[in-house]
């Protein structure tokens, strides 16, 4: 058996559930910042929502199955599932008891006091407000609703998951003594932010649908007396399990696991916590829960309805402007895209400059007569997807158009089965990937014919093909026609399409054949360098790291005297400080207005400063379980602005939070004597001024330059 290594004893190394609640704690810090304005930090806050659902219906779900399975295997921390949720329940109970004192103490006190009222119950509408919400009820509402009686004669329905429901106590009134359970649910199809008229003139008020059904719950059982009446919600196991070898048409079984998504086991049971105690027992028993999963909420349940808030017109001064993403830099819009390619290549930075370039790069494609061939690969894209909008239009023109759509990307995989059956219809070739792998990788190729010959040009990202989300996410993406990278590029595809992996590759890396193994090495080499004496040095941004050999390589190069730092959104499972051990890593994660999405790789070497982005995490299931690509950045102008990009944000001031020493707390920087920089904003007005590089005055004080490569 081989020796545990001595960098990578369990309390060296953090859970990855418990890591990632405190990812969500560091959003929920934002929601509390006073700092911000207050309807960023209601923003905040239905994030901090929308994710612990997530988090529930696959990360818990996850180690709840496992329970199941009597699976025992200790995790990198040294806890087996039991451990990890009987340590993972209590925080997430007390984390959602802090979103909501947040919420009551601190975020509807000063929406008050802005002239925005959330009516909390429909008892405290006046007489005026009462008689339109009973009015809006029965024209708006109650023709769309189904009450659900159970009795003997009637089971209790499928809830389904993450919608909003009612329950009730109701009493025959034929039969007073026999009391039953009944249900509806708040219909998703309908805005559950009512506005009703303001008791003063110039302010808003609004309720919420669940408190206007619940108010004329009478009229929908109208032989029975409500007793009681409380809104309650569901949480689903979600995380779907498909055998690959035994589906036969993978299309079809991913529509048949999406179906039973419905049906999976409830793993939380969110109630109000003035629910009748009876009414809580009744409901138990009908789902299957016991008191462990049992939450109970002390306001709205859901709250994700406060990004709908966050829309409401009349409170332009307490959000942020809407930024607008800028034309890049040098790149016109009135020539050719391809053209532009060949005299360089072309460095995309999102939201801060547009995503028009690379649908440009697929339209222009879809049109152009000398293009031959398209292949792209598709994880998730928008519901009017512009980019599939022209994939389908180029093989209507009749060009070869290949299209990977990943059909297991989590909770996209209804949409993306519409858009394959599409695909297919307009006549492209629509392909599902590797058995047992998801295709992560964000990578377009364009086969033209030219006068030189056969040409190929590549789009690399390290986000989706997303037009929607390319204004939120923080990403990255390089337009070339670097022939080896063309090379790379057609045999990705041909391995995704016909299996054959090519002997050897030129620039890309991929995983899972053998990215994992050339990160060790890049890491290792700076790591050989320190022990030389030679300057050593590494930064690296991305989502999440918690694969044990990248993180003993990184405890190694520390120890060698490697200056290390690392942006991390999301889950990191490292820890500084241990002494010997992670004393030269620094550990940051920046939440701001633009989901922090990009990967980005910085190894010194020397001096030869070697960058590199890509569609990876450092997780084993980056690294092991899919496809992804991560490519160089090798144009040295460009591999100035991608250094001068991590420079920016290890000088972030305002919103990086530092991970301490020997924990996984997470602090703000004490701002005595620091300048106020947010990387977020600086970015913005650098595009704003049509510049590639931030100045360098915004970070000398506060950052230890890189040392510029060795001539």
């Amino acid at each position: 058996m081989k020796e545990k290594s001595k960098f990578l004893k369990p309390e060296y190394l953090e859970n990855r559930e418990l890591s990632w609640l405190q990812f969500n704690k560091r959003i929920l810090a934002e929601a509390k910042d006073k700092n911000i304005l207050l309807f960023e930090r209601i923003k905040f806050l239905s994030i901090t929502a929308s994710n612990l659902d997530e988090f529930f219906m696959v990360r818990i779900a996850t180690l709840i199955d496992m329970i199941h399975a009597d699976y025992t295997k200790r995790d990198i921390a040294g806890m087996t599932p039991r451990e990890q949720l009987e340590a993972i329940l209590p925080e997430a109970k007390e984390f959602m008891a802090e979103q909501y004192k947040t919420l009551n103490r601190s975020l509807l006190p000063q929406l008050e006091k802005c002239g925005l009222h959330l009516i909390r119950h429909h008892e405290d509408l006046s007489e005026k407000q009462a008689e339109y919400v009973d009015e809006y009820f029965r024209k708006n509402v109650y023709p769309v609703l189904t009450p659900m009686a159970v009795d003997q004669s009637r089971p209790f329905p499928l809830i389904q998951n993450r919608t909003l429901n009612i329950g009730a106590l109701i009493k025959d009134k034929k039969h007073e003594d026999v009391v039953d359970i009944a249900t509806v649910q708040v219909p998703g199809v309908l805005p559950r932010i009512v506005p009703v008229p303001a008791e003063e003139e110039g302010e808003t008020a609004i309720i919420l649908l669940e408190e206007v059904i619940e108010r004329n719950l009478d009229q929908l059982f109208l032989n029975y007396t409500v007793l009681s009446a409380h809104p309650y919600r569901v949480m689903r196991n979600a995380d779907l399990t498909i055998d690959e070898d035994e589906a036969s048409d993978l299309l079809k079984e991913m529509e048949k696991q999406i179906r039973q998504r419905q049906w999976g086991e409830v793993i939380r049971l969110e109630v109000a916590d003035t629910m009748d105690r009876r009414l809580q027992k009744k409901l138990m028993e009908q789902l299957k829960v016991d008191e462990n999963y049992v939450y109970k909420i002390k306001g709205p349940l859901d709250l994700t309805f406060l990004m709908k808030a966050y829309g409401l017109d009349g409170f332009d001064e307490y959000r942020l402007p809407k930024f607008v993403p800028q034309p890049v830099p040098g790149l016109d819009r009135e020539r050719g895209i391809f053209d532009q390619i060949r005299e360089r290549d072309i460095l995309l930075h999102h939201p801060y400059y547009e995503f028009t370039p690379v649908v440009d790069f697929i339209s222009q494609a879809a049109n152009d007569p000398n293009v031959l061939a398209i292949k792209q690969t598709l994880y998730r894209v928008s519901g009017n997807s512009p980019i599939v909008a022209s994939l389908a239009r180029a093989a209507e023109n009749g060009k070869q158009v290949t299209v990977l759509v990943e059909l297991k990307a989590r909770f996209d995989e209804e949409n993306n089965i519409g858009w394959a059956k599409m695909l297919e219809k307009a006549g492209c070739h629509v392909i599902y990937g590797l058995v047992g792998l998801k295709t992560h990788s964000k990578i377009a190729l364009v086969v033209r014919r030219e006068e030189e010959g056969i040409r190929r040009y590549v789009h690399l990202g390290t986000g989706n093909y997303n037009d929607v989300t390319a204004k939120l996410y923080t990403d990255m993406g390089l337009l070339t026609c670097n022939d080896a990278i063309g090379e790379d590029a057609t045999a990705v595809f041909n391995m995704l399409s016909g299996y054959s992996e090519p002997p050897v590759w030129n620039k890309l890396m991929v995983a899972p054949i053998w990215m994992k193994d050339q990160f060790l090495t890049l890491i290792n080499r700076e790591t050989e360098n320190a022990r030389k004496g030679k300057e050593a040095r590494i930064i690296a941004k991305k989502n999440s790291l918690c694969e044990p050999a990248i993180i003993e390589a990184l405890y190694k190069a520390s120890a060698a005297g490697v200056k290390i730092d690392l942006i991390v959104r999301g889950i990191c499972c490292l820890k500084v400080g241990i002494p010997g051990i992670s004393e030269n890593i620094q550990v940051r994660s920046i939440v701001g207005n633009f989901l922090e999405h990009a990967r980005i790789f910085y190894f010194y070497n020397g001096g030869f400063e070697d960058v590199y982005m890509g569609s990876a995490d450092w997780m084993p299931r980056n690294l092991d379980k899919r496809v992804e690509i991560t490519f160089p950045v090798e144009d040295e102008k460009l591999k100035q602005e991608a250094i001068s990009i991590l420079r920016l944000q290890l000088a972030d001031t305002l919103k990086a939070h530092i991970l301490q020493p020997n924990g996984r707390e997470y602090a703000k920087q004490d701002l005595r004597g620091l300048e106020r920089i947010g990387a977020q904003n600086e970015f913005c007005k650098q595009a704003m001024q049509k510049k590639t590089k931030v100045d360098e005055s915004v970070v000398k004080h506060v950052f230890e330059p890189i040392t510029a490569k060795q001539n």
